[in-house]
């Protein structure tokens, strides 16, 4: 036995077979959602829906898609179109986040209540190696074509022109008339690849977090016996589990909100769709929004459409100022319900962390405080991490003959350092105003963390764990006599035994002495 206090022996069978089972459910769900919101989208009628759904999912674990194409118009091979695009579908992501993270923690609760640093290990490798090789894959196979042909863009209806002005060229009067009817039966090649060098980085952190995350949120999956895995789970376990929980609550209410809009819509397709790919996108973007984090950026063209109203508004006018909620609430008055909601979730998050914290005996403030430490470190790793995740780049832009013809992109970062900050704040806020409510009207958790095997000793027969409340001698069934004898006498003493019968007068009638036989007679 190894000092995790079982074996060192690592079932590799069990480790492996678990692996391909996680990882396997991880990416038939990313795949059937990536393939579901393409094709509500209506994306796949310019493509090969395989593909897409490939790059989208490489896409969605931190992968590079790097589209290109060239168009040959007017006569000129120097128009190009150049897009670029840097966007994570993180509704995709998450469908495989939550499904990996269950199949890799079911693997490990049979080692209960403790499972040796090696077993970890190993299943952590497994699930890791596996899911990187697959995301190669996909990346050799997510790259494609997409033929966009003049005539379905409406081109043959523009009208014929003259005394049309391009700066740097002056007056191209019958120029473009001719070479507009040679552009309507011209066929724009756009192709799309995935770097797989960038991808199988990309997918190493991806699920490298995911896995470290699910180990802190998860409060019931063994760890090794050790000082460490028990400070985890006093310290930690709580309060991340407890900011998961409220940003899952955020997204299910992004869904519902998506499928009350797509109700009243005359294309629920393409809302459905756009909530299946992007709905953690839209909820946590809002989240360090709603709680005063700033964000800079720009939108142009038709681009600036996928951005929620006012921000696209917001960003369209006035690029140079950050946008906050002050600024968008002087454009639309309900976005300080934003704020509202923000606060009210940061509230539930520390009622639900401080409700799955052991009190130990601390008074009211001192339980508060150790409460409001906790989270406020969580909260100040999480906001940082939604900032990064919803950070959006992307660019699309047709050039001919030098100049831009069409231009769309948008640009928007949020500030790390500020939500750093602001997570800390607003964590300890939270974590001890959650406490005190949990307090004044629980008292001690009925649901606490267990304690580690190295700060108490485990419950036993010899040992019996301790009540979950008073004794009471009028309901305990074994301090209430029986009916039965209710009101008998009480002994003031034991009775005397019996006396011993008298030994008999004959030795030959009695039974023989044990070294000598019965006569016979």
């Amino acid at each position: 036995m190894d000092a995790s206090g079982s074996t060192g022996k690592v079932p590799w069978g069990d480790v492996v077979l678990a692996s391909v089972a996680a990882v396997s459910w991880a990416l038939v769900g990313m795949a059937g959602t990536a393939a579901l919101g393409l094709h509500l989208l209506g994306a796949d009628s310019a493509a090969a829906l395989g593909p897409m759904t490939a790059a989208a999912v490489v896409l969605a674990v931190g992968g590079s898609v790097t589209p290109t194409g060239e168009v040959s118009a007017f006569g000129l091979e120097g128009a190009q179109a150049r897009t670029a695009v840097d966007i994570t579908p993180l509704g995709v992501g998450l469908v495989g986040a939550l499904l990996l993270a269950y199949f890799f923690l079911r693997s490990l609760r049979r080692a209960e209540p403790y499972i040796s640093g090696g077993e970890l290990a190993a299943r952590a490798a497994g699930v890791v190696v596996l899911f990187v090789a697959t995301v190669g894959g996909l990346a050799w196979a997510g790259h494609d074509v997409i033929t966009i042909d003049g005539a379905k863009l409406g081109l043959d209806d523009l009208p014929g022109g003259g005394g049309i002005e391009v700066p740097g060229l002056g007056d191209i009067e019958g120029l473009l008339p001719d070479r507009l009817g040679d552009l309507v039966d011209a066929k724009a090649a756009v192709g799309f690849s995935v770097n797989t060098a960038d991808s199988l980085a990309g997918a190493l952190f991806w699920v490298l977090g995911v896995l470290v995350i699910s180990l802190l949120a998860s409060r019931r999956t063994p760890l090794p016996r050790g000082a460490v895995s028990a400070a985890l789970k006093r310290n930690v376990r709580p309060a991340a589990s407890a900011v998961v929980a409220v940003l899952l609550v955020a997204v299910l209410a992004g869904y519902a909100a998506a499928g009350y809009a797509a109700a009243g819509d005359d294309s629920p397709k393409r809302i459905a769709g756009a909530a299946l790919l992007g709905a953690p996108n839209g909820v946590w973007l809002g989240v360090p929004l709603g709680l005063f984090v700033p964000w800079d950026g720009q939108a142009k063209g038709e681009l600036a459409k996928v951005l929620p109203d006012p921000l696209d508004e917001l960003l369209r006018v006035s690029a140079d100022e950050p946008a906050t909620v002050g600024r968008l609430a002087e454009l639309d008055g309900r976005v300080w319900l934003l704020a509202v909601a923000a606060a009210v979730m940061m509230l539930y998050a520390g009622v639900l962390a401080a409700a799955r914290t052991p009190r130990g005996g601390l008074r009211a403030p001192a339980f508060a405080g150790r409460c409001a430490v906790r989270l406020a470190a969580v909260t100040a790793l999480a906001l940082p991490l939604l900032v990064w995740l919803t950070d959006v780049s992307a660019a699309a832009s047709l050039s001919v003959l030098g100049f831009d013809a069409f231009g769309a992109g948008i640009e928007l970062h949020g500030s790390l350092g500020v939500a750093l900050l602001l997570g800390a704040v607003w964590g300890a806020g939270a974590g001890g105003v959650g406490a005190l409510l949990v307090y004044a009207t629980r008292g001690e958790p009925a649901r606490a963390v267990p304690v580690a095997a190295s700060e108490a000793e485990l419950p036993g027969p010899y040992r019996p764990a301790p009540p979950y409340r008073p004794s009471n001698d009028a309901t305990n069934p074994y301090l209430r006599l029986p009916p039965e004898i209710h009101g008998a006498p009480t002994m003031a003493s034991p009775l005397a035994p019996p006396p011993l019968p008298p030994p008999p007068a004959d030795p030959e009638d009695g039974p023989p002495p044990p070294d000598r036989p019965r006569r016979s007679g």
